[in-house]
């Protein structure tokens, strides 16, 4: 709980500091993002505190309600009730209030492996049984997610279910079986759909000072954001890329402004953080004490050291830009709900392993 506290707080500063002139620009006030993530994390503190307190062996009743809730809301998308923006169809728009369903689909998909497999655990020594049904409802989610379209979420949430079967003791042929065919299908993109959007985007990150203007412009001025940093940074809130250079600086993009005002040292220091934080997920997850709760806390260190990896992979153009938000800091209430109350999923499983063995 105390680095969740340290990574939200440290994030809503950095969202005030990097969305301070795209505020101005869009909402004439340059703390419209700063309230709305400041009441944001309040809700997320409650989440988080819900989490802790509600005994997580009551989520088993809910794995599939949430799970065909979550892909309904997939669905939704698809109807006059999505909401476009920068060329996305990724959000539910009901009145004033917007619904991200991607980020529920990642905790959906935790809850249901997780109560699935620990039902029993012989399902995953088993092909038919045990596999094939997983990876049936990977297909679904991911499905929906890349037609949005959002390739990072729709890796994030098969890398959530093929890891949570590794914890469970999936054989790695089964692994590297699935890897191969997805190598196969980014293969055939690249070698038979030159004129297609997904090759432009799966190709473009290589070179992005290719096409600096156009397919390469985020990815460039992430670039020259971060390299202006250097070791120490240029200091707080003294950003350049964020004087509407680099588009919206305090989603995905925030850690490019971490890295230019804190410089390398402040990145480093951040992912110490994140590496303490998973590091005590991961003593959580073995320490649990049922299977149940050893999958729960697994999927939920998974989920956040894979989007730590793919944001960071992004923001150095590493992998091809698509939108993938740094867990518990960037700007955007659904995601950080669902962080935060995960987090305190994490604290309740780790209560009960205390109050089961002993110790404190």
């Amino acid at each position: 709980m105390l680095f969740t506290l340290i990574l939200v707080i440290f994030g809503v500063i950095m969202v005030f500091s990097a969305s301070y002139y795209y505020s101005i620009s869009q909402d004439g006030s340059a703390y419209s993002y700063l309230r709305r993530h400041g009441l944001w994390a309040i809700f997320g503190f409650a989440a988080m505190l819900f989490g802790a307190m509600v005994d997580y062996r009551k989520y088993k009743k809910w794995a599939i309600p949430i799970l065909i809730g979550s892909v309904v809301l997939l669905v939704l998308i698809f109807t006059p009730l999505g909401h476009t923006a920068n060329f996305a169809t990724r959000w539910i728009a009901i009145g004033p209030i917007t619904l991200m369903p991607g980020e529920l689909a990642k905790l959906a998909a935790i809850l249901f492996t997780a109560w699935y497999l620990s039902e029993d655990m012989s399902r995953i020594g088993s092909f038919t049984r045990g596999i094939l049904p997983l990876l049936a409802i990977m297909g679904v989610l991911a499905g929906l997610i890349i037609k949005q379209p959002n390739l990072s979420t729709a890796i994030t949430v098969c890398g959530i279910i093929v890891s949570m079967m590794l914890v469970a003791g999936m054989r790695w042929i089964y692994f590297w079986g699935a890897a191969g065919v997805g190598a196969a299908g980014i293969a055939g993109i690249v070698l038979f759909m030159k004129d297609s959007y997904w090759y432009t985007r799966l190709t473009s990150f290589r070179d992005p000072f290719a096409d600096p203007l156009n397919e390469g412009y985020q990815a460039v001025q992430s670039l020259l954001a971060l390299g202006s940093g250097g070791l120490t940074g240029v200091g707080l809130g003294k950003s350049v890329q964020k004087n509407l250079y680099l588009p919206e600086p305090q989603n995905d993009f925030i850690l490019a402004i971490i890295g230019e005002e804190l410089g390398f040292l402040g990145l480093l220091l951040l992912i110490a953080v994140y590496c303490l934080f998973i590091w005590r997920g991961i003593h959580i997850a073995i320490n649990a004490p049922d299977q149940f709760g050893l999958l729960l806390a697994s999927g939920i260190v998974l989920m956040v050291a894979i989007q730590v990896i793919l944001n960071i992979a992004v923001v150095t153009s590493s992998m091809p830009a698509t939108g993938i938000n740094l867990p518990f800091i960037s700007y955007g209430g659904n995601a950080l709900l669902i962080f935060m109350f995960s987090a305190g999923v994490l604290v309740n499983i780790s209560r009960h392993e205390a109050k089961n063995t002993g110790v404190s």
